[in-house]
């Protein structure tokens, strides 16, 4: 009996599959009008699909976003790396255009004094500079195996800039203008005179003022030696500075201390700050 009741449940499966399948095929058929057993099960389909569809939809949409989020972020990352790449590039380019530039003034600087004089002009680089606020020096790149010797001048392509104060085998410091006082040696100030009046004009150079940025120059026997605008050179009466190097420009003139003699006041012609190159000067011996 059991097994009668097992083999009826099996027929019963099998007729109700292939009625399923017989009416799954009748909803196949292209007809504009279906029964209501075709209706009911199209829309039973339809409902279990829709339950089905929209969290596969949202679970595979999820995933587009985050491939979409890697691949924006992909895009991201390279066009930063683009981005910090063309930031170097333009910062070299323009230190190349700059040190181009300079280069371009030296070598002009060098020709002018050809014609002006016969010293050589050694070109040096600024290797360190001194951030003691008192001592105001810095460092080349050339030595006593360069020929570099104690005192000699070191000017830039605009002017005078100070002297060798210490050499060493392959390194040397500058003492700067502005460090120059009433209490230091630098040859006890700088003898100087007028460009085209170095026979008529005579006064020493003896300190820079902080305050001010200028030159302090005194000794000067009459004020009609120095004039506004006038140009200041070494006179080379000093034994340290050789003649003919640019100092500065005259800002004013006005009576000394003591009203004995006069004094004038020096706008230099270099600039002492983001010094890149400089030149030391090497004045031939004579009968050499």
């Amino acid at each position: 009996m059991f097994k009668l009741m097992g083999n009826k449940k099996l027929i019963i499966l099998m007729v109700a599959l292939i009625a399923f399948i017989a009416l799954f095929g009748l909803t196949l058929v292209k007809r504009e009008k279906l029964t209501w057993p075709e209706r009911f099960i199209k829309d039973t389909v339809s409902w279990t699909q829709g339950l089905f569809y929209k969290p596969a939809g949202i679970v595979a949409g999820f995933f587009e976003d985050v491939h979409n989020l890697r691949v924006v972020y992909e895009e991201n990352k390279i066009l930063k790396m683009t981005l910090s790449q063309y930031a170097r590039d333009t910062m070299r380019l323009n230190d190349l255009e700059a040190q181009n530039k300079r280069f371009k003034e030296q070598l002009a600087f060098t020709e002018r004094q050809k014609q002006s004089d016969n010293y050589t002009y050694r070109i040096a680089e600024v290797i360190a500079v001194s951030t003691d606020p008192i001592v105001k020096t810095m460092n080349i790149n050339l030595g006593a195996k360069d020929g570099i010797k104690l005192n000699m001048a070191v000017v830039s392509v605009d002017g005078l800039i100070g002297r060798i104060m210490v050499v060493s085998d392959f390194t040397s410091t500058v003492q700067l203008l502005t460090d120059i006082d009433d209490t230091n040696n630098m040859s006890k100030g700088i003898a100087a005179t007028v460009k085209g009046k170095e026979s008529e004009s005579f006064g020493l150079i003896e300190r820079f003022v902080g305050e001010t940025q200028l030159l302090a120059m005194t000794k000067i026997e009459r004020p009609e030696e120095f004039n506004v605008g006038d140009t200041v050179v070494t006179s080379g009466l000093g034994q340290v500075f050789p003649p003919g190097l640019e100092i500065g420009t005259v800002v004013s003139n006005e009576v000394g201390e003591f009203g004995i003699t006069y004094k004038a006041m020096i706008q230099p012609k270099a600039s002492f700050r983001h010094l890149r190159e400089v030149f030391v000067v090497d004045v031939p011996v004579p009968g050499r």
